[in-house]
C-alpha cells in the first residue's frame, strides 16, 4: 500500500482578543524569538501563527526541538530519495527474497513498501529508541538542559568550536532543515498527486 501524505494542520491567531497580560507576555515571547539560534536574514523572528505566544518560555523551547528533529529528519529523509532516485544500493541481498538491487529500480515510496514487515519493523524501533534516547537526557530541553543531540552516531560535533562558529553551524542546520522539510513534502507531494509539482511532472522517481 503505498504511503500518503499528512495533511498540514495550521491554527488561526486570537491573539487580538487577548487580554492585556496575556499581550504583554505575548509580545516578550515573540521578541525572545529575535535571541534564539535560527533567527536569520531574510525573515527574521518569522511567526506569521504566533506559536511563540501559545506558551512559556518551556513551550518555546518543545517547539524549538520539534523543529530540530523534523528538519535533521527531513534532511535524512531528502538525502535517502535522492539517493534511492539515482540508483545507488548496497551490494547483497536485503533479505532472502529481497536485494537491493531490486529495490534501486523502484520509486522510493514503492521501494519502502516492498522492504519487508521485520526490516520495517527494524527501521522503526531504531528511530523509536533514538527519540526515547534523546528526551530522557539529565536536564531536559523544556527545562532548561541542552537542545537533543544526534544519537546515531553520538558524535559531538561542538567540540573545540568557539561561540561564533557555533551559532553560525547551528544557524545552518536549522535552515537547511527548514529547507529540507520543504523538499521532502514536495517529493511526496508529486508522488502522490500528479501534476502537484510542476517543476517534477514527468520525471520518472515521481
Amino acid at each position: 500500500m503505498k504511503v500518503t501524505v499528512a495533511v498540514l494542520c495550521l491554527a488561526g491567531s486570537v491573539a487580538a482578543f487577548a487580554p492585556a497580560s496575556q499581550n504583554a507576555r505575548s509580545t516578550a515571547l515573540a521578541a525572545s524569538l529575535d535571541g534564539m539560534v535560527g533567527s536569520t536574514a531574510p525573515v527574521k523572528n518569522f511567526d506569521p501563527l504566533n506559536l511563540a505566544t501559545l506558551g512559556s518560555d518551556a513551550t518555546l523551547a518543545w517547539f524549538r526541538a520539534a523543529e530540530l528533529k523534523n528538519g535533521r529528519v527531513a534532511m535524512l529523509a531528502t538525502t535517502g530519495y535522492l539517493v534511492q532516485a539515482a540508483g545507488i544500493h548496497f551490494p547483497g541481498m536485503l533479505s532472502r527474497d529481497v536485494s537491493f538491487e531490486s529495490l534501486s529500480t523502484m520509486k522510493p515510496l514503492d521501494a519502502w513498501c516492498a522492504v519487508p514487515a521485520a526490516g520495517q519493523a527494524q527501521i522503526i524501533f531504531t528511530i523509536f529508541l533514538a527519540e526515547v534516547i534523546s528526551e530522557a537526557a539529565d536536564v531536559h530541553y523544556t527545562k532548561g538542559g541542552p537542545l537533543p543531540t544526534i544519537i546515531f552516531p553520538p558524535i559531538n560535533f561542538a567540540n573545540g568550536m568557539s561561540p561564533e562558529l557555533l551559532e553560525r553551524r547551528q544557524n545552518s542546520e536549522l535552515n537547511n532543515g527548514r529547507l529540507a522539510m520543504i523538499s521532502i513534502m514536495s517529493f511526496i507531494a508529486a508522488a502522490n498527486i500528479p501534476g502537484s509539482v510542476p517543476l517534477l511532472v514527468g520525471n520518472p522517481m515521481f
